[in-house]
């Protein structure tokens, strides 16, 4: 059954991990899916093996959007995926006594304003149609505070926010057109790979990785690419200004029984 059958996508940070995970879940599920990455040898190779099209793409610089816009100047999903969390040049420091403003703002120019210069395009290139779907990757983080990813956890929040100011906006000229947020919490990608390490007790260093988690595992980038499926099908039409959560049950609270 192919749900996504005749939407074009979008998917910005589809190289690898979660967001390749998605542009693999929509191309199966019948899009046309348009791969986004600033990255352009690994975008291409990842665009390659699913059999889908590629674009370069640095979510934080406006010429860059106005130039997909010119390639897609119609599309029916809207995939704002791309993200840093911060440490990816260094270990910090990103707590709110010590966080520099130039980290601050680089973390809070990819992730809150990428994901609002990515809002921004979808709307205009799914006015013309009147419907589509805007999906906005916040995070676990973005709910509870993060003492030493400050810049991270402010810039999931934002974004959790903006999603609902974006639905209603659309909502309010009438549109058809949805935006959702997804806020998954520890997901196996290659960046907790790369952290995790290997060797024998690899499995012992997982466990202690999601002991707080009630579920005690990671999920998967393919749990989170099966919702974004869904927010980008028809199933979800009635479904906007929405916050779906991916965290092995850890804001529900502790799963230990009392006196425990």
């Amino acid at each position: 059954m192919a749900r996504l059958k005749d939407k074009l996508a979008v998917v910005t940070g589809g190289a690898r991990g979660i967001g390749r995970g998605i542009c693999e879940a929509f191309f199966r599920e019948g899009a046309e899916v348009i791969l986004t990455d600033i990255d352009v040898e690994e975008g291409q190779a990842a665009a390659r093996a699913i059999g889908c099209r590629f674009h370069k793409l640095d979510v934080t610089e406006e010429v860059d959007w106005e130039t997909l816009a010119h390639i897609a100047p119609a599309i029916d999903v809207m995939v704002n995926n791309a993200g840093i969390t911060g440490f990816e040049d260094g270990p910090g420091p990103h707590d709110p006594e010590h966080a520099s403003l130039a980290e601050w703002r680089r973390v809070n120019a990819v992730n809150m304003e990428g994901t609002f210069l990515g809002c921004r395009y979808a709307l205009n290139a799914m006015k013309a149609k009147g419907k589509g779907s805007i999906i906005n990757m916040s995070s676990r983080s973005g709910v509870v505070g993060i003492p030493g990813a400050a810049a991270y956890a402010a810039s999931k929040a934002a974004i959790r926010n903006h999603s609902k100011s974006v639905a209603l906006y659309a909502a309010q000229n009438g549109w058809a057109i949805r935006c959702n947020s997804v806020q998954p919490a520890a997901i196996l990608t290659p960046m907790w790979e790369t952290l995790l390490g290997d060797g024998p007790d690899l499995e012992q260093r997982k466990a202690a990785m999601v002991k707080d988690t009630p579920l005690k595992r990671f999920g998967t980038v393919e749990e989170v690419a099966a919702l974004c499926v869904y927010l980008a099908s028809d199933e979800s039409a009635y479904m906007t200004g929405s916050e779906l959560t991916l965290d092995g049950g850890l804001l529900a609270g502790s799963a230990a029984s009392p006196g425990d």
